[in-house]
This record gives C-alpha cells, sequence and structure tokens, in this order.
C-alpha cells in the first residue's frame, strides 16, 4: 500500500484582504484534489467580492482589484457555502488536506462562515474529521536547523518545486500539495509509519512548541509578541464568551 504520500491528496488556499483573520476577507479560494502524483490535478475556484475595500497592499500581492472583484466576484454567503462543502467532501472522501499555515486559511474560512451563514467550519466537520497536512509546520520540526524564510516559495525552492510565477490561489494549493509530497519522500524514514491521523494530531503538538519558541524569540529581540499555539484552527473568542 503506497504511502500517504504517493496517494490521494487535496489542498486549499485563499487570497485575501489582509493578514488579521479576525477583521480581513476572502477575496479567492481554490480547492485542487490530486489522486495520486503526476495525474491532472481537479481544481475548484471561487472569486468573492468582499463587500468591504481591498487594500492597494493586497492587491500589490494577489493582483486581485477591488473593481475587478465588484464586477465578477460573487456574493460571500454561497461561496463560503461551498467552500465549506467542498473540504467536507475531502474529509468524506479520506483525503488528507494540505493547507499552508493551516491557521490562516482555515480560521478566516471559520469567521466567514460565521459572518455570512452563522455557521462554523466545526459544524461542517463534526461528523467526518478533517486531517490537515501544513508544509510550514512540517518543515520546521523535521528540519530545524536550516536557516531562512519557510514562506511558500522558500519551500518550493528548497524541495525543488516549480512555482514558474504562477499566482492565485489555485496555483499556491497546487505547490503547496507539492511540497507536502516532497517532504515525505525526503523525510520517509520518519513518516511513512506514520497515518494523516496520527500526523495531524502530532503538528498541533509541533506548532504549540514551534509557537513557543517564536514568542522566546521576540522576546530576546526586545519585542512582547503573542504567538497563538493552536493549530489547524484557532478558537473563536467571541464564541466562547
Amino acid at each position: 500500500m503506497a504511502c500517504w504520500y504517493e496517494g490521494p491528496l487535496a489542498a486549499f488556499a485563499t487570497e485575501t484582504t489582509g493578514t488579521d483573520v479576525e477583521t480581513d476577507r476572502i477575496v479567492s479560494a481554490a480547492v485542487v484534489v490530486q489522486d495520486a502524483p503526476g495525474l491532472r490535478p481537479r481544481v475548484s475556484r471561487w472569486l468573492v467580492d468582499p463587500g468591504v475595500p481591498v487594500p492597494e497592499a493586497a492587491t500589490a500581492a494577489h493582483g486581485l482589484t477591488e473593481e475587478h472583484l465588484h464586477r465578477s466576484g460573487r456574493w460571500p454567503a454561497p461561496v463560503m457555502y461551498e467552500t465549506a462543502q467542498a473540504l467536507a467532501e475531502q474529509a468524506r472522501a479520506g483525503r488528507p488536506l494540505v493547507v499552508m499555515n493551516a491557521p490562516f486559511d482555515l480560521t478566516l474560512l471559520d469567521r466567514e462562515l460565521r459572518r455570512h451563514r452563522a455557521s462554523s467550519l466545526g459544524r461542517w466537520l463534526e461528523r467526518t474529521p478533517l486531517y490537515v497536512l501544513d508544509p510550514r509546520v512540517l518543515d520546521r520540526h523535521l528540519d530545524r536547523c536550516r536557516k531562512g524564510h519557510r514562506t511558500l516559495p522558500d519551500l518550493c525552492a528548497q524541495y525543488g518545486v516549480p512555482l514558474d510565477g504562477a499566482s492565485g490561489a489555485a496555483a499556491g494549493a497546487q505547490a503547496a500539495l507539492e511540497v507536502v509530497r516532497a517532504v515525505g519522500r525526503r523525510f520517509a524514514g520518519r513518516l511513512e509509519r506514520l497515518s494523516p491521523a496520527e500526523l495531524h494530531a502530532l503538528q498541533a503538538v509541533w506548532h504549540a512548541a514551534q509557537a513557543r519558541g517564536l514568542e522566546t524569540w521576540f522576546a530576546l529581540s526586545g519585542t512582547e509578541e503573542a504567538v497563538d499555539p493552536a493549530w489547524p484552527l484557532r478558537p473563536d473568542a467571541r464564541a466562547a464568551a
């Protein structure tokens, strides 16, 4: 039986109005499904009119202007429903979901579901667990001593995954999926015996340790900055209040 990194995988990515999961909005999203390495992936794409201004800095990052989104994007409510439904389908199919920096994209989707659907990502996944593979968490744990940044382009360069100047949520999702396959192969001796469920649980522990280490680094640098240890989804403080 093939190892998980040689089998079916899905990936999810978004583009947004900014970097605050509590206040920023999704402007595009994609789910990529690949049944085996080398096979043509199936891609679902969504373009969203967020209903709020799109900062110039966000447009510079992803190329989506406020005018284009007003003209070609759909209302958020149906898009968030369809996106959550697509992730739930992956969970039911037993496909691990690759998400680069999962606490950002998954938390943002959760907040959009709460905002526009009076729902949550947890409700969509309460019957079937979703096993997440986060290339940033995996790489940080498995190659701790390597210096340098660990953005998606950095990881693509490190693991020989071509980006070819491609942009957009679908390109990001596909690249993250290929990085995870490459991570699995490079560290096969440490990963091939682990199931996606076991890896999901381990990544939560690894991410929490990484967050503590980052907070320590910030403190030593004279910056008191908190790093949320929750993975792959940050709890909604307003819901808990």
